[in-house]
């Protein structure tokens, strides 16, 4: 697993297959036989045969997966008859999980990891954001600072998720609906958080909040980095707010 594009032309050892590349996080890690992750590849045309060098030797990676794939490595993938698939974000894998990889069908399963879907909306009020801290009763990231976030239960729209939690966390049924973007997705150890992100704005600041929350706080944009957030909390905002 690689967070860095990778050149297989001296960045890979085709004699061994381990990284050689010493800009690369998994420098000195060893690509046998593994499911190899990385962005995408760089450098000479020539990384194509480097790969089939590895494939000779018996040191090719068993299935490579990228972001996007490009030509370089697109190309010794055929040549050297290796399993790819492209399309994935590579952020979502870890080094060491279990993947199971089918190029035909072009799909990528992670058995001993599960995606669960949230809504997360970002309350604003008079140029003011809200932040919930959440309580010591709830399951997860107890004493972080959220959204007003909540499960979709099966065969509800999110929209509908967060309605529903905007009454049950902060007793706010007259909202609207400032936007909605796509799901963005987070990993934490052997959960992919998908959220749905809404942006919400409320005329009264005067909340109550109920028992999955010790405390709340309105705050300006530029403070959120004073927090301490449940994962992704962050770039939702930015994404919600910052375009």
């Amino acid at each position: 697993m690689s967070t860095f594009p990778i050149s297989f032309l001296g960045g890979v050892d085709p004699a061994s297959g381990t990284i050689l590349d010493p800009e690369c996080d998994s420098e000195g890690e060893n690509i046998s036989g593994k499911v190899f992750c990385f962005p995408f590849g760089k450098g000479s045309t020539v990384g194509s045969y480097a790969m089939y060098q590895l494939k000779l030797g018996g040191h090719a990676p068993a299935a490579i997966i990228n972001d996007s794939a490009e030509p370089i490595i697109a190309t010794g993938a055929i040549i050297a008859d290796i399993p790819m698939v492209d399309g994935v974000d590579v952020s979502l894998l870890r080094s060491g999980d279990l993947v199971d990889v089918d190029a035909d069908e072009e799909y990528v399963e992670l058995p001993d990891v599960v995606e669960k879907h949230v809504v997360t909306s970002i309350v604003k009020s008079k140029g003011k954001l809200l932040l919930l801290r959440r309580s010591d009763k709830v399951g997860s990231y107890r004493g972080q600072w959220a959204g007003v976030s909540g499960f979709i239960e099966p065969h509800e729209r999110d929209d509908e998720a967060a309605r529903r939690e905007l009454a049950e966390e902060i007793a706010a049924e007259k909202i609207r609906i400032v936007r909605k973007i796509d799901p963005l997705r987070f990993r934490d150890k052997g959960t992919i958080w998908c959220v749905h992100p809404f942006l919400v704005e409320v005329k009264n600041t005067k909340i109550r909040i109920d028992w999955e929350h010790r405390s709340f706080e309105w705050i300006s944009p530029d403070e959120i980095g004073r927090f301490r957030t449940v994962p992704g909390l962050q770039q939702v905002i930015s994404r919600l707010i910052g375009d």
